[in-house]
Parts: structure tokens; sequence; C-alpha cells
């Protein structure tokens, strides 16, 4: 590589990849070692959004951003510093291929319905009262349920109750902007209207993993609302075991039709953390984007201390080292790309071998509004 680095210093050469870069050539061997690395090298940071300036910013775009001034969706978005190069607006990525935002409906707002080829899902994380409805069926939503919405389907949302509904968006807009799939379409009249029951998706599978008869053949959504009483019960079950030494307590999100994750472009996951319990350390090729449902304690990533509580939010890049240290009982929802690594048989994953699997501290991130 030296050899070669030298080489490429030479008059004639640095001569020659300046002529064709004019008629819009490119020199593949100046090129090669930036972009087909050694390992992964990601342009996404590891990153932390603090409750308090989440709900700072919410509530004054509440005052400013009212359904009577038009707009899809009262939504903010989490934009990684890393990929703000990206145009336009960054392409609204969180990592290099997931977006991920935090999106509040007030009593009697309405959010219109569209569909869109990005997939999306929420967790819902404050309030009740709220609906989404997704192709005719309306589901009603509560603090600790993860919702899924494939992509092309017709959704908006509706708010009955008397009381704010806050809850976090995901989707994969970076990976479908970046492969030019991108198609968008409003629904005509406005908010589309029921035509099955309420919760139908989940009354008709309220049996957990056993499926009804006729469902065999593939459905996209068949389970619209996976409910938090349910996931709960089932991390229960867990803790007669030992916990995994890298993930604790952790469960996905599957569709009960096929088995494959809840929504097929990302990788959706609720993970308990008993109080002083701390992950060893591992790093893959998926990227994941956490939120803190309810706890406290800290992540190291890459050596980094990043400390959180609930209602924080933060990233861990794809091939950063990181583990979990809790300061007391914890819940993290997860959202991650492992289904699209999958689809390229990209994902890798490596344990940290040094130090019985810890990192040692050597920084410490420092959120806004905290």
């Amino acid at each position: 590589m030296v050899e070669k680095a030298n080489f490429l210093q030479d008059k004639d050469v640095r001569d020659f990849t300046k002529d064709i870069q004019q008629y819009n050539l490119g020199p593949l061997w100046e090129a090669i070692p930036e972009v087909m690395n050694k390992n992964p090298e990601p342009h996404a940071n590891a990153y932390l959004w603090s409750s308090e300036l989440i709900e700072k910013k919410l509530m004054e775009a509440a005052e400013i951003f009212t359904p009577e001034r038009g707009g899809e969706r009262r939504a903010i978005y989490f934009q990684n510093p890393g990929l703000t190069y990206r145009n336009p607006w960054g392409h609204v990525s969180t990592t290099q291929t997931l977006y991920a935002a935090v999106q509040m409906l007030l009593p009697g707002e309405e959010a219109p319905s569209h569909r869109h080829t990005q997939s999306a899902l929420r967790f819902i994380t404050e309030g009740e009262g709220a609906y989404t409805i997704v192709q005719g069926e309306r589901i009603f939503m509560e603090e600790g349920d993860f919702l899924t919405t494939p992509k092309n389907l017709w959704h908006g949302h509706g708010h009955l109750g008397d009381k704010r509904m806050i809850w976090m968006d995901a989707l994969d807009i970076p990976t479908i902007y970046n492969i030019g799939g991108t198609f968008f379409e409003p629904y005509e009249a406005g908010l589309q209207q029921p035509n099955v029951p309420d919760n139908f998706s989940e009354k008709r599978y309220r049996g957990g993993m056993v499926r009804p008869v006729g469902d065999e053949k593939f459905d996209v959504a068949p389970l619209a609302n996976y409910k938090w009483s349910r996931t709960l019960d089932a991390i229960n079950g867990l803790m007669e075991f030992p916990p995994d030494p890298n993930h604790g307590y952790a469960v996905d999100y599957i569709n009960p039709t096929t088995g494959k994750s809840a929504n097929p472009t990302m990788g959706t996951r609720m993970q308990f953390l008993p109080k002083d319990f701390g992950t060893k350390a591992l790093r893959h090729t998926h990227s994941t984007i956490y939120h803190a449902y309810k706890g406290s304690g800290y992540t190291i990533i890459n050596g980094v201390r990043f400390d959180w509580k609930a209602g924080d939010y933060f990233v861990v890049p794809n091939w950063a080292w990181y583990e979990h240290i809790p300061a007391e009982d914890s819940y993290l929802f997860s959202v991650n790309d492992i289904p699209i690594m999958n689809r390229f048989e990209l994902e890798r994953e490596e344990k940290y071998e040094k130090n019985n699997g810890h990192q040692t501290v050597t920084g410490e991130f420092e959120p806004d509004f905290r």
C-alpha cells in the first residue's frame, strides 16, 4: 500500500486523474481505497437526543404547526449530524438507512391518510385516545404499543381523547430515496374512514402464537398492533432463564403469518435490562435506533459513555462497539436495519473479547437541554 500511495503522487498520475475527471470519468486506482474499505466505516455518528429537548421542541411545534395550516404530520425527525452532507435535508437520515422521528397529535386533530413506498412503524410513548387507520382498520393506540404499516398501505391518524398523544415513528426513507424507489400518494378524501370493526386484526390474533384458519397465505400486515401487555408477558417468561450476555431479555416483533420481522425492511425489539446487569460489548453491520422507554442507565459506544433515561433516543451506528449498563430496571425499544442487511447477505457480528467483554470509557457525550 505504501508503494501504491507513493505512485499515486507522481505528477503524470495526478495530471491524468485530473484530465479524465473533466469528462465525468473516474480513476478506480484512486477511488478503490476509499470506497472499498477493509471494514465498514459508517458516516453516521453515535448520538443522543434528550427527553428535555424533545419535550421543548414538540410543545413549540404545537404552537406553530397546526392542522389548520396544512401539512401532513407534526413530526420532528432525528437528523444524524454525520449525515447532514446529504442533499436535500440530510435525506432525513437518523442512520445511513433509517429515519426516526417523534410525532404529536392533540385532541381533536387529524392527520390525513396517504400511502408511500416507504415502510413505516410507530411505538407509542405517551397518551391514549388516538387511533391510526390502516387500510380501513381503525386501531386505537396505548402506551407501549408497537404498530407496523408496511409500504403502500393507506394510513392516517385521528384523536378522540382528551390528552396529547406522542409516538416514535421509524421509516426506511433514506434507503428508498437512495435507490430511487420513492412514490407518494395522498388520500383524496382526507382521512380514510373505517370499513372493518375497530382493532380488527388485534382481535383476530388475540390467541398469540396461533393463526386464524385462512391466514396461511402471505400477508404483509396480518397484525397491525402489538400490545404492550403481551410484549411484557413474553419478556416475563424469558426471565425464568438466565439473561443473554449481549442482550439481556429481548424479543423481536414478528409477522405471525411468516415468522419474519413484523416490518419487511426494519427489525424491531423490546429489551429488558435488570438493574446492575451490564451487557457484554459487540458490534454488527446493522445500525440501531434506541428509545429508552422505561428506566435509566448508560451505553458505551466505541468507548464514549452515553447516559440515558426514560424518553431519550440514541443511535448506535453500524460496526460500532456498544454495551448497555442499566442503573435500574430498564426497557429499551429499538429499530434496526437487519432485514435490509439480510437481503444483501451482509449481516455480520463480532463479540468484544478484551476485558471480559467490556470497553474502557474514554469520553462522555453531553446532550442538549439536559
